[in-house]
């Protein structure tokens, strides 16, 4: 064989054997090199005093419990180690071991997810949780290993966080989808959340959310939507002072693991984690529930007038939404989710 051509044959191989040791090594990191701790790293995007950090916190401490101290979980807030979608993608490749960010973005890796962004898919909270506590949930955490395709994601799904839902804030009081013909509205860029605004009469204005507070007060748009913690800490309150909790969207967070970093662990250290990710996510859902009603008493008394509203006008006036984003798998989970008790 040419002596150039097993040259770089060789280095090659050399590349290869590198790249495997430094996956192997992400996924096994032994705190102190010889202490058998086994340390696995956590991002996410939000803040510390976020119900998310806490119950990530939570999780922590659960591991490190279960395990008797044998493997720890290292956390990252604040985008230290990237965005939702970088930090997707690093699980992807086995450089990050968990990471916890929203169902939209997840859509993207593992479309089915997608399923979450139809408007009024679920009936009230109630039904929310029982879907995703439900065999329809754990078959939603299976689909994240696997793309549209039927390709492995690199993805493996352990728990549901709670994010609430999502419900409209204005300049002008609205009461019924009528009220809300002729609005601009600031939406995601997301076709099914732009839908969902046109269907309703109000004109879609996709804005980036760092670029919304001045929207607002310089009226580039009349309103937006999200959840009750969002709007008080973004001080959206301030230039919008009318709240209708319609309720039009529930995009659950969801807690994923790299499936080459789970694939290292023994069964028990992927019990450990299992067991985990599911207390916390009860811990989180309550800490959650928590900071929404502290949320709303905070905008009520800002002056914010908070509307409660039968939902039914609106869920009607989208249904064309729902059947034209509902094809393929994703319409499967449409018609399981909606026949659930």
């Amino acid at each position: 064989m040419h002596r150039g051509l097993s040259l770089f044959i060789l280095g090659l191989l050399c590349s290869i054997l590198a790249a495997a040791g430094a996956l192997s090594w992400i996924g096994q990191n032994r705190a102190g090199g010889v202490s058998g701790v086994r340390v696995l790293n956590v991002a996410h995007g939000l803040p510390e005093h976020h119900p998310v950090h806490q119950a990530l916190e939570e999780m922590a401490r659960i591991v490190e419990a279960k395990s008797a101290g044998r493997m720890k979980l290292s956390l990252f807030p604040n985008e230290q180690l990237g965005s939702q979608v970088q930090c997707l993608e690093q699980a992807q490749v086995g450089t990050l071991a968990i990471t916890k960010v929203s169902t939209g973005p997840l859509g993207t890796f593992v479309p089915v997810y997608q399923v979450f962004s139809l408007p009024y898919l679920f009936r009230d909270e109630g039904h929310f949780w029982r879907v995703l506590d439900g065999e329809i949930g754990r078959d939603l955490l299976k689909r994240v290993e696997t793309r549209g395709d039927g390709s492995s994601s690199g993805l493996h799904g352990l728990a549901y966080f709670d994010s609430g839902s999502r419900s409209f804030y204005t300049q002008r009081e609205i009461r019924s989808p009528e009220d809300l013909k002729g609005l601009k509205l600031r939406t995601m860029s997301d076709p099914v959340a732009m839908d969902m605004v046109s269907a309703l009469g109000a004109s879609p204005t996709p804005i980036a959310f760092g670029e919304l507070y001045s929207s607002l007060k310089s009226g580039t748009v009349d309103g937006a939507e999200n959840n009750p913690p969002s709007v008080l800490t973004n001080r959206h309150h301030e230039v919008c002072k009318y709240y209708l909790l319609n309720h039009h969207s529930r995009i659950p967070d969801i807690l994923v693991m790299s499936r080459g970093v789970w694939d290292t662990l023994s069964a028990e250290e992927q019990r450990w984690i299992t067991e985990a990710a599911t207390e916390a996510g009860a811990f989180q859902r309550k800490a959650w529930k928590e900071e929404t009603t502290k949320a709303l008493d905070a905008l009520r008394q800002a002056g914010v007038k908070v509307t409660e509203t039968d939902t039914a006008a609106f869920a009607a006036a989208t249904e064309s939404v729902r059947k034209k984003h509902a094809t393929g798998s994703i319409a499967e989970f449409v018609n399981r989710i909606q026949s659930a008790e």
